[in-house]
């Protein structure tokens, strides 16, 4: 299969990626390709210009520091998953890193790609809207940040307007007491997920229950993030925070399962993962 025809721009700064953006606003960005480039040889997209952005220097920066992660648009998945410093800030992002597809597509893939992508049943968008993370926007008008609730409006639609360019993601950071998990079921690894949640649980100082967030995955047109505390209870009744999750979700059936199965599956998925993240905000209240 062969792409439709379009115009190629590789600009060499991020000026020069925003000109052409503005004359060309239904323009794509090529950063990694992995989801653009099937899109386009499969004809299910035909942007009439294909921007370019691997040559735009200072697109390839990874910042972690108190506050969070910060992702720069041409940070590859392999990258971030392997930072030590990023596993420290916020070790969610790597979990859920390391079930993106295969190395081969993470070594070229990009998070900030990802996340523009919106794919609903893609990993990072779970963990962004989970953890109320943001989206940094530039255009020919300017710089705007748009929050992880407000970024993911559809199958496939992320709040982008015409011209703007995806150039980071923030990660907030772990709080203290906190720990996290990711977990997912797919058909073969790699895969995309049938159900997947991202667990967030963090504890007060007299190891109670101060919060229990969890992003689900593959159930919904977008990332789905519940708050789970008051199912939870104060202990962390696992079992009635999946319960709770169940009754809450919607999914769909389609050729790769039923509405049943994924609204079981979520369950059994969700209460894993409390329970994982559960003990590791403990082992964090001992140390």
């Amino acid at each position: 299969m062969k792409p439709p025809p379009f115009g190629y721009h590789a600009p060499a700064t991020l000026d020069e990626a925003l000109d052409v953006l503005a004359a060309a606003p239904s323009g794509k960005v090529l950063a990694g390709g992995q989801s653009l480039i099937p899109l386009l040889n499969m004809r299910l997209a035909a942007p009439p210009e294909l921007v370019d952005i691997n040559r735009v220097a200072g697109l390839d920066t990874l910042h972690a520091g108190d506050g969070g992660v910060r992702v720069g648009a041409l940070a590859r998945h392999a990258r971030v998953e392997r930072s030590a410093e990023a596993a420290a800030v916020q070790p969610l992002l790597g979990r859920a890193l390391r079930h993106v597809a295969h190395p081969v597509i993470r070594n070229r893939g990009t998070v900030v790609g990802s996340l523009a992508h919106a794919d609903p049943a893609a990993e990072l968008p779970a963990v962004l809207a989970v953890l109320g993370g943001t989206v940094e926007a530039a255009s020919a008008r300017g710089r705007r940040t748009i929050p992880a609730a407000e970024f993911f409006r559809g199958p496939m639609e992320p709040a982008l307007e015409p011209g703007e360019l995806a150039v980071s993601a923030f990660f907030p950071a772990a709080s203290p007491r906190t720990g996290t998990a990711f977990l997912e079921t797919s058909r073969r690894h790699g895969d995309y997920a049938i159900a997947g949640v991202a667990a967030v649980v963090t504890l007060d100082e007299d190891l109670r229950l101060a919060e229990a967030r969890a992003g689900f995955l593959g159930i919904s047109a977008t990332p789905l993030v519940l708050d789970l505390t008051e199912a939870a209870g104060l202990h962390g009744d696992w079992r009635a925070a999946a319960a709770h999750a169940r009754e809450r979700i919607d999914p769909d059936t389609d050729i790769h399962a039923g509405a049943a199965y994924r609204r079981h599956l979520t369950g059994v998925l969700t209460e894993r993962a409390f329970t994982s993240a559960a003990a590791e905000a403990l082992r964090k209240a001992g140390e």
